[in-house]
């Protein structure tokens, strides 16, 4: 027997309250042509072993990233997560947990959210960092209506290097909220006059280093122009392992660094769930979206944590609140935790190290092939190469003789014909001499 607790005229007691005649009322904002009328086109009912067999073999027609050589970036990394890593999140005291609103039964899970902001903190170079965002991309749009509130000011300049997903959501963002966004031309080189965009206007800067074309970007002299006029700088990246090699972030003047944070611990798990890192000034904290643990002391006087500023989310003071956000990636930012701590300071830079190496072994590889010319002079694990043929064609080419050979930009940037021959490419520690060997041969064959 179903449980429907609400009788018709509950539902028309609430639907009378907000204002509407029908529940199909609070879809008019979905385009008629995206909803669904009728049910999908699938067996009504199948057996467990049918359905088994018919999704193994959808599965097996897709290419697995373990099992040819990979070169996709452009936001989400194959990067090796070890085994510790899986098995201490799969703990029952971890992988049960719930929010910890009530600390004296949840000191092991406040205990690691601390550690967790912790570490984001010295990586970026910031005073204070959150239990984490849902990703990336959603940490951007939450930065930048966090300046709004700080500055007073409502125009958010976008760098044409900021990834193509996570622009989009700030414009999505800023249009519902009747918001100014001036987002540049793609950059794929470094070379855009984003000082000249900066007025008294301005809220913020969003720029991204290293960018979605992996150029990397001195972000000393915007934050110096973005200050001169009252402005916030918001710093980006999406690989967050470049920041065991790179300058960090708030050393260069940025006063709110977010970014995805899927490069440490978490797989590639079929494009989420991720997690995403926050962190800036201590003036700024009250402004700060999501969660904040903090560390005390118990009635006896003995190191505890709690959760901190609570004031600030919305489900104390939903008119108040500085985002809708009232939870983080646990898990996820758990896992980031352990292969952080399993890494150490040392370990992060030797491993970023790696990746820079790899790096400079696969531009040198891919410069060698007729019809490719690189595009990036500084970069960290990423690079863009322009083609002499579309992108997209080649990387599906690619693919046939069992390469995973980059992203075409054409596919986050469509329409766009100066861009379509363009290909992100990135290589991490996972990629061997060979893999780049048999890119390189492959390439060369597809763009004869």
């Amino acid at each position: 027997m179903r449980y429907l607790p609400l009788s018709d005229t509950d539902r028309g007691d609430m639907l009378a309250r907000i204002g509407v005649d029908t529940i199909d009322d609070l879809f008019a904002d979905v385009p008629e042509k995206a909803r669904l009328n009728g049910l999908l086109d699938l067996p009504r009912r199948a057996g467990e072993l049918q359905v088994e067999r018919q999704l193994s073999a959808l599965a097996a027609k897709n290419v697995a990233a373990g099992s040819v050589p990979f070169f996709v970036g452009a936001g989400a990394y194959k990067h090796h997560v070890p085994a510790t890593v899986d098995h201490l999140i799969q703990r029952s005291e971890f992988l049960t947990s719930y929010t910890p609103y009530q600390p004296e039964i949840t000191q092991g899970t406040l205990q690691y959210l601390f550690e967790f902001q912790t570490q984001v903190a010295r990586l970026t170079g910031m005073d204070v960092a959150n239990a984490s965002m849902y990703d990336g991309s959603t940490g951007t749009g939450e930065a930048v209506l966090m300046a709004h509130r700080v500055t007073r000011r409502n125009k958010a300049v976008l760098s044409g290097g900021l990834h193509p997903q996570y622009r989009d959501v700030v414009e999505d963002i800023s249009g519902m909220a009747d918001d100014k966004v001036v987002s540049l031309p793609a950059d794929p080189t470094g070379t855009e006059d984003i000082l000249s965009q900066i007025d008294d206007e301005t809220s913020c800067v969003v720029v991204q280093s290293p960018s979605f074309y992996g150029q990397l970007i001195d972000l000393k002299p915007i934050a110096e122009k973005a200050h001169a006029h009252g402005a916030l700088l918001i710093a980006v990246f999406t690989e967050v392992v470049s920041l065991g090699l790179i300058e960090p972030p708030g050393a260069q003047g940025a006063d709110i660094v977010v970014g995805e944070g899927q490069s440490i611990g978490n797989g590639l798990n079929f494009g989420g769930p991720y997690v995403g890192l926050f962190a800036t000034n201590q003036k700024f904290i009250r402004q700060m979206p999501g969660r904040l643990c903090g560390e005390t002391v118990d009635a006896e006087g003995r190191r505890g944590f709690v959760l901190t500023l609570s004031t600030r989310e919305q489900h104390i003071r939903r008119e108040k609140a500085t985002s809708n956000i009232c939870t983080n990636s646990g898990l996820c930012c758990l896992a980031f935790t352990i292969h952080m701590s399993l890494l150490g300071g040392g370990g992060l830079k030797k491993l970023a190290r790696i990746n820079h190496a790899n790096a400079v072994k696969l531009k040198k590889d891919l410069s060698a092939v007729p019809g490719v010319e690189v595009l990036n002079t500084a970069y960290f694990n990423e690079f863009t190469v322009r083609l002499s043929k579309p992108a997209h064609g080649v990387v599906e080419a690619l693919a046939e003789k069992g390469i995973l050979g980059g992203v075409p930009v054409s596919r986050l940037e469509p329409g766009k014909p100066e861009l379509e021959n363009l290909l992100v490419v990135a290589s991490t520690e996972v990629n061997t001499d060979e893999d780049r060997a048999a890119f390189a041969d492959a390439l060369k064959e597809v763009l004869a």
